[in-house]
């Protein structure tokens, strides 16, 4: 064992891993200081930017699983990741090698205790999709088509030891430089590393599908897939086969009338509070390889290995904070983010009213003032690095369904206001969420916006700053 905690064997890993991130993180650090320690700053195009994040794409998927997942959360975390690089790291989601066939063989006699064409039908060597912890490949069972996810061989032994030595490479530099976004990663690193198993057990994942197609029985626009259970062990999911194009592929269907962009977002937002506020059930893995649209124009929602089950108390913090928002009410809604864990310890109240002050700024802009909403984002970006925000616990999972939510308003509507498409949404729940949160004889509070406020505490309204910068950023480069 080394004086870092790192075992003598895992060293080779170790200089693996640093030897992929160290010269990024040095590249970094001479934008600020040409030397490093002295020097003026470098400065770098929007040009350079993009290529230095497709560079960081590259060597994170040569990292392997662990990192490819860290990096899909990292995509939703406008407040510790700059653009370009947050859009570079989203291009991650799907991008890992497949499984070769007689691995995936192996796992199957494993634990089906029988050959696999003994147990299915027709089942395609050639897989569907390779995440970053399993493979699915398509096959049929008695007359039905199913898919069959499989738990990459090893991957649990892989992200064991690559969490450690994340943890020792991160502690060592936060007990060096102290500052709110190295304390950002450890708290995203330790849910990781929390959920991440669960998500590798597929027993549990069948569960979790299971419980959530239940709760959603009697919503006509969601489809959630049946799990065959009888076929279903930890390391292999059998589920119902569903077919759909991507929730940010949908451009044809929309050019044919096929799917409504506002109905979609409708969809969405009123299908996340209701697991967010009224279950305390979240879907925590919402990234556009994950939801789907059918020919019916449902809402399909797939991978149900990460559900968050979210304590009453953050649900009452967060109404609270949203209520504060609705009113814009900057000093309550800063207390809201106190009160949920949100802010780095130390911070005065007032450097957090000043930050909802600029968030609520954007969330409540009217989408035709387009050059009041580009100058408050640009102020926000000139400051949001420095900004004492760290996103805790089911928060860090929050976050990607907000930007998500936000980034398929967008992705189809340039001017897509979220205020206005959520307000009749939120609305009609509003006895429904506070008959959860509060009981029958709560309080009637008028809710009127929801998704605003989703980019108000997880990270929304910087996905609205995307909007409007890389275009005018880029010509400043030229």
């Amino acid at each position: 064992m080394t004086q870092t905690g790192v075992p003598w064997k895992e060293l080779p890993r170790l200089w693996v891993i640093l030897w992929r991130l160290v010269p990024i993180v040095v590249s970094l650090f001479r934008d600020k200081r040409r030397w490093l320690w002295w020097g003026a700053s470098l400065q770098r195009s929007y040009a350079f930017h993009e290529r230095r994040a497709r560079q960081v794409v590259h060597q994170v998927a040569t990292l392997g699983p662990t990192f490819v997942k860290l990096a899909q959360i990292f995509a939703s975390r406008a407040d510790l990741i700059p653009e370009p690089y947050l859009q570079a790291l989203g291009t991650l989601t799907d991008r890992v090698p497949p499984v070769p066939w007689r691995d995936v063989e192996r796992t199957l006699v494993a634990s089906w205790g029988a050959h696999p064409d003994t147990v299915v039908q027709s089942l395609n060597r050639e897989p569907i999709a390779a995440g970053s912890l399993g493979q699915v490949h398509r096959a049929r069972s008695e007359g039905r088509d199913v898919v069959v996810k499989v738990l990459r061989p090893g991957v649990e032994a892989v992200v064991d030891r690559d969490i450690r030595l994340s943890r020792a490479i991160v502690n060592a530099v936060y007990a060096r430089w102290s500052h709110v976004h190295v304390l950002g990663v450890r708290v995203v690193l330790d849910e990781f590393d929390r959920h991440v198993r669960e998500e590798m057990d597929f027993e549990r994942e069948a569960m979790q599908c299971m419980r959530m197609r239940e709760r959603f029985a009697d919503e006509p626009r969601l489809k959630i897939p049946h799990v065959e259970t009888a076929l279903t062990r930890r390391d292999v999911l059998v589920l119902e086969f569903v077919e759909g194009t991507r929730i940010d592929q949908l451009d044809a269907q929309i050019a044919q009338g096929l799917v409504k962009p506002q109905v979609l977002a409708e969809t969405l937002i009123e299908t996340y509070a209701r697991m967010m506020l009224r279950d305390g059930v979240f879907h925590a893995d919402p990234h556009p390889g994950n939801l789907l649209v059918d020919r019916r124009g449902r809402l399909v929602l797939l991978d149900f290995g990460m559900v968050i089950d979210v304590p009453v108390s953050t649900r009452k913090a967060l109404f609270d904070t949203i209520i504060a928002a609705i009113r814009k009410d900057a000093a309550g809604t800063a207390q809201g983010f106190f009160a949920l864990g949100m802010v780095a310890p130390g911070t005065p109240p007032e450097t957090m009213t000043a930050l909802v002050d600029a968030l609520l700024d954007i969330a409540y802009t009217d989408a035709t003032t387009v050059d009041r909403a580009r100058v408050v984002a640009e102020r926000v970006m000139r400051e949001l690095f420095n900004w004492p925000i760290i996103l805790p616990g089911e928060l860090v999972y929050f976050a990607r369904t907000a930007a998500l939510i936000e980034g398929v308003g967008a992705r189809y509507d340039r001017n897509f206001n979220s205020i206005k498409v959520a307000s009749p949404v939120v609305l009609r729940m509003r006895n429904e969420l506070l008959a959860a949160l509060l009981g029958d004889h709560g309080r009637r509070e008028p809710l009127v916006t929801f998704a605003a406020t989703l980019g108000a505490l997880a990270g929304t309204a910087f996905t609205v700053v995307r909007r409007f910068l890389p275009t005018r950023t880029a010509a400043r480069a030229d």
